[in-house]
């Protein structure tokens, strides 16, 4: 699942996964990423940290609720702004921190490394 305010980027994430042969849904922020999970239950959730309304880490703080295994991808073009709450979530979860822009290469290599 992609969780992304910004609708091009999700799209292109989303479409580069398809052709990978993953099944993939999309959400534009963390309240319809939320119901996006309770429906398609994925096994990686990939979001921004940075959303209007519900911020990445709480959307995953509500799905961990359902499954606190789920693997998670958290996209930034600031990751240091969150860096202790990303560094308490690096203790207790199963994580990856992917800096934007960022290039397709390093997004296969997060993903493959959550599915080996």
């Amino acid at each position: 699942m992609v969780v992304d305010d910004n609708y091009e980027l999700a799209s292109i994430i989303q479409e580069m996964l398809e052709a990978e042969g993953y099944e993939i849904m999309s959400a534009g922020d963390g309240r319809d990423g939320y119901l996006t999970y309770l429906l398609f239950r994925p096994d990686v959730v990939i979001t921004d940290l940075q959303m209007p309304g519900e911020n990445g880490l709480k959307l995953m703080e509500r799905i961990r609720a359902h499954d606190p295994e789920v693997r998670t991808i958290y996209m930034s073009g600031d990751l240091s702004r969150f860096g202790s709450l990303l560094e308490k979530e690096k203790t207790s979860y199963r994580i990856s921190l992917l800096e934007k822009p960022f290039s397709r290469e390093k997004l296969m290599g997060l993903l493959g490394g959550f599915l080996d």
